[in-house]
């Protein structure tokens, strides 16, 4: 019965759902090809900003890392829409690693500045700290959401 009015739907449609489909299909390859585009100039970027920073410790290793850490989200992202096209669906998992990476990324950067600031003010010490620790409890809520995640799929299987 569910097939019969899914196939009404489908008939009364203003759009053929084939024709759909392909234009979201194609909608993903460009924004793929895209993000792709992105990934190689951030990484080109970031190799001239690596060369041109001074001084190059710790000021252009920080730069480096949180660079990196850029790109491997673009290419987390990327490898998000490509497996759209394989599997059908956008999958819950790479979207939480994506938001850990963010998170990590965001505490390397805020750690760094702390660091290498030698002057700051106690409201902007306390607020670091702030972020630091609110930053944290991100990193944790979000790997125990891809624990349950993976726990819900090997249930499943």
């Amino acid at each position: 019965m569910a097939r019969e009015s899914k196939s009404k739907r489908i008939e009364t449609s203003i759009l053929p759902v084939k024709y759909v489909d392909l234009v979201e299909d194609v909608f993903h390859a460009i924004l793929a090809i895209s993000l792709f585009v992105i990934g190689i100039g951030a990484f080109f970027y970031s190799i001239k900003r690596l060369v041109e920073t001074t001084p190059f410790f710790p000021n252009g290793m920080i730069q480096g890392v949180n660079d990196i850490l850029f790109i491997v989200i673009i290419l987390e992202i990327l490898r998000t829409v490509i497996s759209r096209f394989t599997d059908g669906v956008y999958q819950l998992d790479k979207f939480l690693i994506i938001g850990v990476i963010a998170a990590v990324r965001h505490i390397l950067t805020v750690g760094a500045s702390l660091t290498l600031t030698a002057e700051k003010s106690d409201d902007a010490f306390q607020r670091a700290l702030y972020e630091l620790g609110l930053n944290a409890l991100v990193v944790v809520a979000l790997v125990f959401a891809i624990f349950l995640s993976k726990s819900a799929h090997r249930s499943k299987n």
